[in-house]
């Protein structure tokens, strides 16, 4: 396994003028972030050795190079999620690619069902914990010892001091912003009325399809780890349904100020 992150991570190096130091995941509908990026270099996931191909149509799939506030960046527009089929190693392939490459922090965002009933759509919610549902994590099997050691820690799997600077920003520049627990489940059918119950019981503010294996293999490395999500729509109460339709629009229109958020976080971090 080590050898194709490795090949890949030589692949993108060799067209590299400088190495990033920060890596950003981008969720659904929050693909705009790119707007804001002074792009030097753009691949595409099918022309990386050993990359998955991204099979979810509202992510582009490509690796994009540049800088965001004078901060060498690379961003993963189109992530990988376990209900496509792919393995946990697939899901976290490109984590730890960039990870060779020399990234030393992590920015994820997603969009999220809302469990906790003070959340609304549009919400953005700091994330400070997760609770992982998924049957599997990527660390199962060989450790990698290249990578990390066999048993890390996760006392904080979220950087607080990251938390606490975002805080910090939301106030600055008048960005509503809450605090939250994610769950992630397997997907791809959302959630029942009786699971969003149970979620809630075991202590989840929110619920999604990602961001848990990636921040398992992120700490595994080492990398200083902040996410963020989109309230897309509300799990509590008389549970509507939902289409996949709003959830992006709902994404969308709250994308300028979760852009702002980590825009002004990646400066003042690295």
């Amino acid at each position: 396994m080590f050898k194709e992150i490795k090949e890949s991570a030589d692949y993108l190096d060799a067209r590299l003028k400088k190495s990033p130091t920060a890596g950003i995941v981008l969720g659904t509908g929050l693909g705009g972030l790119v707007d804001d990026i002074e792009v030097e270099l753009e691949v595409s996931y099918e022309d990386i050795p050993h990359f998955p191909l991204s099979t979810v149509e509202s992510h582009s799939g490509k690796l994009i190079f540049g800088t965001i506030e004078g901060v060498q960046v690379v961003v993963m527009q189109g992530r990988f999620h376990f209900y496509e089929g792919y393995s946990m190693d697939q899901v976290v392939f490109p984590i730890r690619v960039m990870k060779v490459l020399g990234i030393r922090n992590l920015f994820i965002s997603n969009a999220a069902g809302g469990i906790n009933p003070s959340f609304d759509r549009g919400d953005l919610v700091i994330i400070e914990d997760q609770i992982n549902q998924f049957p599997t994590n990527p660390l199962i099997g060989q450790n990698i010892d290249e990578l990390g050691p066999r048993f890390p820690d996760m006392s904080a799997p979220f950087d607080p001091d990251y938390v606490n600077k975002a805080l910090g920003v939301a106030q600055e520049l008048d960005i509503n912003v809450k605090k939250g627990v994610y769950v992630g489940l397997p997907g791809p059918m959302l959630e029942t009325p009786a699971e969003y119950k149970y979620l809630a019981t075991i202590g989840a503010d929110l619920v999604g399809m990602s961001t848990v294996p990636e921040v398992i293999a992120a700490r595994h490395m080492n990398l200083r780890t902040f996410a963020c999500s989109i309230v897309t729509d509300v799990c509590y109460g008389e549970i509507k349904k939902v289409n996949i339709e709003d959830i992006i629009k709902t994404a969308m229109s709250a994308e300028p100020a979760l852009t702002t958020l980590i825009k002004t976080l990646i400066k003042k971090v690295n």
